[in-house]
C-alpha cells in the first residue's frame, strides 16, 4: 500500500537537476522527462513533466515467457513497474534468432517496483511511497541538499560496425528484396560504439537532454546498465481501454534560418517517399491494434503530421483503438511488439532480413522504456536517438537507422542517419 503526499517546488529546475544526479545513489532508478513546455508535439504526448522512480523493492528480469511473468507480477502486486522491453523480445514472440554481435547481452525484459515514485506537473510534486511522511521528507531533503560535480564529457571518436561503402551496398540489396516483393519497407540500422570508456551516465543524460529537449527523454539505470535517451517517439499509451500509437517515419534536418526551416518542414510534409513510408507503418499499426480492439474502433486520428524538434522535423501519425474487455496490457504489448516503425512490413520478413543485414544485435535499442501503473495503464517510448552504456563492461553504444523503401536513395539514407546522430556526436566533440 502506497502513501501519497503532495508538495510545492519553489525551484523546479534546480530540484530536477539534483534529482538526475541523485540517481547515482541507487542501483535502480528511472527518470522519464517530457520536456513538455518546449516542443510543438502531437496530441497526447504529455502525461506529466517528469515521472521518476527511485530504489527497488522487487526486480523482474527474464528472457523466457517474459510478458506473462510481467503480467503475473503485476497481478500479484498491483503496483508501479518501471523498466525496458528489449528489441530481442521478438525472439520469444516470433521465434526469431540472432547470431549478430552481442556486447550487452541483456535480458529481454527488466523491470523493477520502486520504493518512491515522483510525479511532477508544473511546480507541483506528488510522491507515492511505501514509507511514512517523515521518511519521505528526509528523502526529499536529501535531493534538495545533494551536491554533485559536473565533469565535461570526454572527446570521443566513435567506431562504426558498418563502413560507409558496406552500408550503401546493403541498402541496394534491401531494395532488391523490395523489388522482388519480399517486403515493402525495412528499417535498417548501424551501430556506433566506444570500448573501454568511463563516463557519468547521469551527466551524459543531463547534457543530452538539455541539448535535445525531447518528449520521451529517458534515463534508466539498472545496476551497471544504463539507457540515456532523447527519443521523440511514443510506442504505445494505454489509458483505461484507450490505446494510442504514434509512429515516426520521415525525417528532415532543421533549417539554418527561419525561412529555410519553414521550407524544409513543408518539403517533408509533401514528400511522397516519406508519406509512403509513414502510411505503410500506419497500416501495420492498424492491423496490430485490431487484434485486441473492439470492432470498428481503430482510427487514424492524424495521418503524416509534421512536427518540429530541436534538431529535426519529424513526420508522425496518431492511431487509436478501444480495447476489448477481455484483453489486458500484456495482450496489447504482445500483439504490437516490436513497433512497426523499427521493423518494416511485412513485420516478420522484415525482422528476418534485419538479422541478415545488420551487424549488431539491437538489444534494448529499438525496444522500449516505460512504466505500468497499479491500474494496468502504461506509456512506452521507442528507444531511438539514445545511448546504451554498461559501466562494468565500459562499453558505450548508440544506433541509428531509417526506413528503406523502393524510392530510397542509398546516399540519402546514409546522410539521414548522420542527421539523427548529430546531437550525440555534438556532445562528444
Amino acid at each position: 500500500m502506497r502513501n501519497k503526499y503532495k508538495y510545492y517546488l519553489d525551484n523546479k529546475t534546480e530540484f530536477v537537476e539534483k534529482m538526475i544526479f541523485f540517481t547515482k545513489e541507487f542501483s535502480h532508478s528511472c527518470i522519464l522527462h517530457s520536456n513538455s513546455s518546449n516542443l510543438n508535439s502531437p496530441k497526447k504526448y504529455y502525461q506529466f513533466d517528469l515521472l521518476c522512480a527511485f530504489d527497488s523493492i522487487q526486480n523482474l528480469y527474464s528472457s523466457k515467457n517474459s510478458l506473462r511473468k510481467l503480467q503475473s507480477l503485476h497481478n500479484k502486486k498491483n503496483d508501479w513497474l518501471f523498466g525496458y522491453i528489449s528489441y530481442d523480445l521478438k525472439n520469444e514472440i516470433f521465434n526469431i534468432n540472432s547470431d549478430n554481435i552481442s556486447t550487452f547481452d541483456n535480458d529481454n525484459i527488466n523491470f523493477f517496483i520502486p520504493k518512491h515514485v515522483i510525479i511532477i506537473k508544473g511546480n507541483n510534486l506528488i510522491i507515492e511511497s511505501i514509507e511514512k511522511e517523515s521518511e519521505v521528507l528526509e528523502f526529499l531533503n536529501q535531493i534538495h541538499n545533494y551536491h554533485f560535480e559536473k565533469k565535461d564529457l570526454k572527446k570521443i571518436n566513435f567506431l562504426s560496425r558498418e563502413s560507409r561503402a558496406s552500408y550503401l551496398d546493403k541498402i541496394n540489396h534491401i531494395k532488391n528484396h523490395i523489388q522482388r516483393g519480399d517486403i515493402y519497407e525495412m528499417n535498417f540500422c548501424q551501430e556506433f560504439y566506444k570500448e573501454n570508456i568511463e563516463i557519468s551516465p547521469q551527466y551524459l543524460f543531463h547534457t543530452l537532454n538539455n541539448l535535445t529537449q525531447s518528449p520521451f527523454a529517458t534515463f534508466l539505470n539498472l545496476n551497471t546498465f544504463n539507457v540515456i535517451g532523447s527519443s521523440p517517439e511514443r510506442f504505445l499509451l494505454k489509458e483505461g481501454n484507450k490505446i494510442i500509437s504514434q509512429p515516426i517515419k520521415g525525417t528532415s534536418r532543421r533549417g539554418l534560418n527561419a525561412q529555410e526551416d519553414v521550407l524544409l518542414a513543408k518539403k517533408l510534409s509533401q514528400s511522397s517517399k516519406d508519406i509512403s513510408e509513414n502510411t505503410m507503418i500506419v497500416d501495420l499499426v492498424r492491423n496490430d491494434l485490431s487484434i485486441t480492439a473492439k470492432p470498428a474502433s481503430v482510427k487514424v486520428e492524424k495521418l503524416c503530421g509534421v512536427y518540429t524538434f530541436s534538431h529535426v522535423h519529424q513526420m508522425i501519425s496518431t492511431i487509436s483503438s478501444t480495447l476489448k474487455e477481455k484483453n489486458n496490457f500484456v495482450d496489447v504489448l504482445s500483439t504490437t511488439f516490436p513497433m512497426g516503425s523499427m521493423t518494416g512490413a511485412p513485420k516478420i520478413k522484415a525482422m528476418q532480413l534485419i538479422e541478415k543485414y545488420e551487424e549488431s544485435k539491437r538489444d534494448v535499442y529499438s525496444g522500449s522504456v516505460g512504466y505500468i501503473t497499479p491500474k494496468g495503464d502504461f506509456d512506452f517510448n521507442v528507444i531511438i536517438r539514445s545511448l546504451l552504456y554498461d559501466s562494468e563492461k565500459k562499453y558505450l553504444s548508440f544506433t541509428v537507422g531509417g526506413a528503406i523503401v523502393s524510392k530510397s536513395e542509398a546516399i540519402n539514407e546514409y546522410e539521414e542517419c548522420l542527421i539523427k546522430a548529430k546531437p550525440i556526436f555534438q556532445i562528444f566533440s
